[in-house]
C-alpha cells in the first residue's frame, strides 16, 4: 500500500471531505460532485454547511435549465452532496480538502484535529494560495500525506489546479492528486513548495512592473492599461485587474511573495498601492481605486483631451534595428507617406527611432540625432489597433503632433508616453518572461506546465515561455540587458535559463538532460 493512499481510492469514485464552505470550498465541491465523488461539506459556522448544500443544488438546477447538464445529472450530483456539522463525520472520507481562511495557524490546527479523527491512509489536502505546504504539515504525526491542491476562483470556470508536494509529501500522493484534478476536468500541474507556487509567482511581473512605470511618470493609469490591452493583448491592464481583485487582496500578496523571497528585486512592490490600501481605495468594492465606479460597479470614464495632429513634411527612420525598422517602414508607406533615404535626416525632418529596452534619449545619443525632433515607437508588438509613441524630454510639441499625425493617419489609435526604458509592453512582457524563465531554472515546474498554468490561471495571451520564443529569446535578452544597464536595477537581470537558450538558439521550453 502506498503511504497515505487507501487501497480502494481511485479518482473515479471517492469520498471527499470539504472543510470550509465559502466560495472556494463550494466551487471545489461542485466539480467533485459532478465528477462522481460523494462530497461531505463541513464548516465551523452554524448553518453554513446546509446552506452551501442548498446553494449548490440550486446551481445544478440552473445549469440543467440552461442545458449544460441533464436533469438526471443535476439530481444525481445534488444527491452526492452531504452537509455535516462536525469534523468527526469526515472520518470515512478518503481525501479531505481544506478551504478555510488563509492563516497558517488555523490550517495547522485544523489538520491536527483531523489527524485525531481520520485513518493514517487518508490524504489531507490544502487549498492554500500562498502558505508553504511544508509549514502547514510541520508538527503533524504524518506530514507525508499533506499535499497542496490549489484551485482558482471561480473553480468551475478556472480550469487549472496546482498540486504541491511539501518537503515530506509522498510522491505517490502528488501523482494521485494530479490524476484527481484531471478527472475533475481541470488541467493539473505539479509545482514545488515555493512562494506563490507557479501562477502567483509568475504573476508578479505584470502588476509590479506596471506600478513601476507609473512611479516613473511614464504615463497615466488609463494609458498604461490601454497599451497593455491593445498592444500586448492582455484582457485587462494591471490597474483594471487590481481594481477588480481589490487592493486588500492584491497588495498583501505582492508584499508576501517579495518578503518570502528575501526581498528579491524582481518582485519589489511600489509605494503607490500601499498608500491606496491605507486610504481604503481598494477598487470596485469601494467604488474608488485606480478608477472611479458608479453604484452599479461600472467604470466612470474620464474625459481625455485629444492630442494635436499635424502632417509631417519629411520623415527619417533609423535603421539601427533593421527588423523593427522594416515593420515601421511598411506602416508608414501603407499610410501614404514617403521616407527619406539618406543615412542622416534632413533639416527639419521628423526622426523616428525604434527602442528595444532602451529609451528615445539613449537612441538620440547613440545615433547623434536632434532630440527636439525625435520620437521613439514600439515596433515589437501589435501595430494594427494602437501605436505607442515615446517622446524625449526635449521633444517639441510640433514634433509630437507630427508623430501623432503620421501614426494615426490610417485610423489607428495613438498613445503618447514620456521617455521610458523599454517603453511599456516591451518592459512588462520581458519582465514576465524573465520570471517564468527563473521558475523553470529553479525547477519549480516543468516549462510546459508553467505556460499551461499561466494561460489558464492568469489569462495571458501567451504562455510566457512560448511568448519568449515568439518574440525571440535574443530579443527578450536584449531588452532586459538594456534595462539592467540603463537603470542599474537588479530586478532586470536576465535569468540563466533565458541567457543560455538565447546564446544557443534553443526554445525556452528546452530542458537539460
Amino acid at each position: 500500500m502506498q503511504q497515505g493512499i487507501r487501497p480502494s481510492a481511485t479518482a473515479e469514485s471517492l469520498s471527499i471531505g470539504i472543510v470550509g464552505c465559502g466560495v472556494m470550498g463550494r466551487g471545489i465541491a461542485q466539480i467533485a460532485a459532478l465528477a462522481g465523488a460523494e462530497v461531505y461539506l463541513c464548516d465551523s459556522r452554524a448553518g453554513a454547511s446546509p446552506a452551501a448544500q442548498e446553494e449548490l443544488r440550486t446551481t445544478f438546477a440552473r445549469l440543467a435549465e440552461k442545458g449544460k447538464l441533464s436533469y438526471a445529472q443535476c439530481d444525481t450530483a445534488g444527491a452526492r452532496l452531504h452537509a455535516v456539522s462536525d469534523l468527526a463525520q469526515l472520518a470515512d472520507c478518503e481525501v479531505i480538502i481544506e478551504a478555510i481562511v488563509e492563516d497558517l495557524q488555523a490550517k495547522k490546527s485544523l489538520f491536527r484535529a483531523l489527524e485525531e479523527i481520520v485513518d493514517a491512509d487518508v490524504i489531507l489536502a490544502t487549498n492554500t494560495s500562498s502558505l508553504p505546504v511544508t509549514a502547514i504539515a510541520a508538527g503533524l504525526h504524518s506530514p507525508e500525506r499533506v499535499v497542496g491542491f490549489h484551485f482558482f476562483n471561480p473553480v468551475p470556470l478556472m480550469r487549472i489546479v496546482e498540486v504541491i508536494g511539501g518537503a515530506l509529501t509522498t510522491p505517490a500522493i502528488c501523482d494521485f492528486m494530479l490524476a484527481l484534478g484531471r478527472h475533475w476536468g481541470h488541467t493539473a500541474v505539479l509545482a514545488k513548495d515555493t512562494p506563490g507556487f507557479i501562477v502567483n509567482h509568475a504573476g508578479r511581473g505584470f502588476g509590479t512592473e506596471g506600478m513601476r512605470l507609473l512611479a516613473e511618470g511614464c504615463c497615466d493609469v488609463s494609458t498604461l492599461d490601454t497599451i497593455l490591452r491593445e498592444s500586448a493583448g492582455f484582457r485587462l491592464g494591471p490597474c483594471e485587474l487590481m481594481d477588480m481583485t481589490g487592493l486588500d487582496v492584491s497588495h498583501p500578496v505582492m508584499e508576501s511573495i517579495y518578503h518570502q523571497y528575501y526581498e528579491e528585486p524582481r518582485f519589489r512592490p511600489q509605494t503607490q498601492t500601499r498608500q491606496m490600501l491605507t486610504a481604503g481605495l481598494l477598487g470596485k468594492k469601494t467604488r474608488h481605486g485606480f478608477y472611479r465606479y458608479d453604484d452599479e460597479g461600472k467604470k466612470i470614464a474620464a474625459a481625455i483631451a485629444a492630442l494635436p495632429v499635424e502632417r509631417p513634411n519629411a520623415i527619417w527612420l533609423s535603421r539601427a534595428r533593421p527588423a523593427l525598422a522594416q515593420r515601421i517602414e511598411e506602416l508608414i508607406i501603407h499610410a501614404g507617406f514617403t521616407l527619406e533615404s539618406g543615412a542622416r535626416p534632413s533639416d527639419g525632418a521628423l526622426c523616428i527611432v525604434t527602442p528595444l529596452g532602451d529609451d528615445a534619449s539613449s537612441c538620440c545619443i547613440a545615433e547623434d540625432l536632434d532630440p527636439q525632433r525625435t520620437v521613439g515607437i514600439d515596433g515589437l508588438f501589435d501595430l494594427s489597433r494602437r501605436r505607442v509613441i515615446m517622446t524625449t524630454p526635449a521633444t517639441t510639441a510640433a514634433t509630437r503632433a507630427m508623430a501623432c499625425g503620421l501614426f494615426g493617419a490610417d485610423g489607428a489609435a495613438v498613445s503618447v508616453i514620456r521617455d521610458s526604458y523599454g517603453l511599456v509592453s516591451q518592459r512588462v512582457v520581458a519582465h514576465i518572461i524573465n520570471i517564468a524563465c527563473e521558475i523553470a531554472q529553479q525547477g519549480i515546474a516543468e516549462p510546459l506546465d508553467i505556460d499551461r498554468a499561466v494561460t489558464l490561471g492568469l489569462g495571458y495571451p501567451q504562455g510566457p515561455l512560448a511568448w519568449g520564443d515568439l518574440l525571440g529569446s535574443s530579443t527578450v535578452l536584449t531588452i532586459l540587458k538594456n534595462l539592467e544597464r540603463l537603470t542599474g536595477d537588479p530586478r532586470y537581470r536576465p535569468s540563466p535559463w533565458l541567457q543560455r537558450r538565447a546564446m544557443l538558439g534553443l526554445s525556452l521550453h528546452q530542458q537539460e538532460l
